[in-house]
């Protein structure tokens, strides 16, 4: 039996559309996150309550104050998940969206670039994607973002505005992440290349701007209206969002991988050449810097380089991999598989490992008396907490908790003696679990005979007040 290109070709849609995303779906890793915990416990408190919480539901220090749940659809997907099936459930759904993700990314990086270049776009991106491959609503904006960006793509390649109805989409991603808002200025950079290139005639113009206004609209559609839509600009504005791992300026320390995959791709576009024209251009010119400012930018570059650069890269559209009439049964045969696949992940138990994003052991350390009682905890242990019932200090709501309330806390964590004496007293704290990390606040713990040590491994502490 020999095998042709087109073979080829369709082994490597099978590899890198379906069996990668599952591997990386099927990691431990996903949920080495503590914020992972609470997303899912904040889905099931509205599968129990059947309501969006408008107020706080799950710490002491901010109990019944304002919160918005500005990713509730996404959270009421894990924590549907986790209930039916434990930690394979989430698994599975983080299977199914990086599996989306893949397989959009393949499939249009397919009309430009043979098998070669295709497994050059999702190396390249998965080197980049996998150390945020986490159980967290931002999966969900990943798709969200593949898909409409090749929307607008698509119809800007035949000179049309995108069908009206497409607009509807925003509903959806606003009520998933907060990445909608990058899906706008998406949405106004291709219609101003296509603006440009049309001479500015009206009726592209209007077209587009239709669209936008359409598009924008729809972004409002959320349980908290205007301030849901305008809440990324709300977070983007925090001080202390640096003291945030991923809201961090990109380093070789942290993400060696961007920079290899940086370099690669700087390479690649060398030797091939690449034809973009100016606005999609400054586009990835901007993506890059936003990626070098903030960590969890490197995503957003990412997804929207490998949909741009196969089509600048590549020598004309190729013709279609499968004729017309197969379509239907290749995608009958995907679905049937991912299906399967998707199944056997639902099905098989999933045990994440313990480590600072599931402390198990010292939650199950705590005693009784101190699970109701207010405590003082590490910022990772916060999700871990309130999937546990315990209501925590603070927990990866950063947004709640505001520049103030944060800043203190991380003086606490530092080891300032009177901001914890404040928080002490304040807030009446029976309990601390920390990180060892953290040798001066735990040096003073020691050293204080009002406090004493009742628990440690390599994951956390605690303390409690005599």
């Amino acid at each position: 039996m020999t095998i042709d290109r087109a073979d080829i070709e369709r082994i490597t849609l099978v590899v890198f559309g379906l069996l990668v995303p599952i591997a990386l779906g099927s990691s431990l890793t996903i949920f080495n996150d503590g914020d992972v915990r609470w997303h899912i416990a904040a889905g099931q408190w509205m599968l129990d309550h059947r309501a969006v919480p408008h107020v706080d539901p799950f710490s002491f220090t901010y109990s019944g104050r304002p919160w918005m749940a500005f990713e509730w659809g996404s959270q009421l997907i894990f924590g549907a998940a986790h209930r039916f099936a434990g930690f394979g459930g989430v698994a599975a759904v983080v299977t199914a969206a990086l599996v989306a993700l893949h397989l959009t990314i393949v499939a249009e990086a397919r009309r430009w670039v043979g098998p070669l270049g295709i497994a050059a776009t999702i190396i390249l991106l998965n080197l980049i994607l996998i150390p945020m491959i986490l159980a967290r609503p931002h999966l969900l904006g990943w798709v969200m973002l593949a898909v409409w960006l090749r929307l607008l793509l698509r119809a800007r390649e035949a000179g049309r505005t995108p069908p009206l109805i497409a607009a509807a989409l925003m509903i959806l991603w606003v009520n998933l992440h907060g990445s909608f808002a990058i899906g706008l200025v998406l949405a106004a950079v291709v219609a101003l290349d296509a603006c440009i290139e049309a001479n500015w005639r009206w009726p592209v113009v209007r077209g587009w701007l239709v669209f936008g206004i359409a598009s924008t609209l729809a972004a409002m559609v959320n349980p908290n209206g205007i301030f849901g839509f305008l809440h990324p600009l709300t977070v983007a504005q925090l001080t202390t969002l640096p003291l945030i791992v991923e809201w961090r300026p990109s380093d070789w320390g942290r993400t060696p991988f961007f920079f290899v995959a940086l370099g690669i791709a700087a390479l690649l576009m060398a030797w091939r050449g690449v034809k973009l024209r100016p606005v999609m251009a400054g586009l990835l010119a901007l993506l890059l810097l936003l990626a070098f400012h903030q960590m969890r930018h490197q995503a957003v570059l990412a997804i929207v380089a490998v949909l741009l650069l196969p089509r600048a890269m590549g020598r004309g559209e190729r013709a279609a991999l499968f004729a017309e009439e197969q379509r239907p049964l290749v995608a009958v045969g995907l679905a049937s598989a991912l299906t399967g696949l998707l199944l056997f992940r639902l099905l098989t138990p999933l045990e994440p490992a313990e480590n600072g994003a599931n402390p198990a052991s010292a939650i199950a350390a705590l005693p009784g008396e101190l699970r109701t009682a207010p405590g003082l905890n590490g910022y990772g242990f916060g999700g871990p907490l309130i999937l546990a019932g315990i209501r925590p200090y603070i927990d990866g709501r950063s947004d709640m908790y505001g520049d103030a309330f944060f800043a203190d806390y991380q003086r606490i964590l530092d080891g300032d003696r009177a901001a914890f004496d404040r928080a002490a007293r304040g807030y009446d704290l029976q309990w601390t679990m920390l990180a060892p990390r953290y040798r001066a606040l735990l040096g003073r713990l020691d050293s204080d005979p009002a406090w004493q040590r009742i628990y440690a491994d390599k994951v956390a502490v605690i303390h409690r007040r005599r």
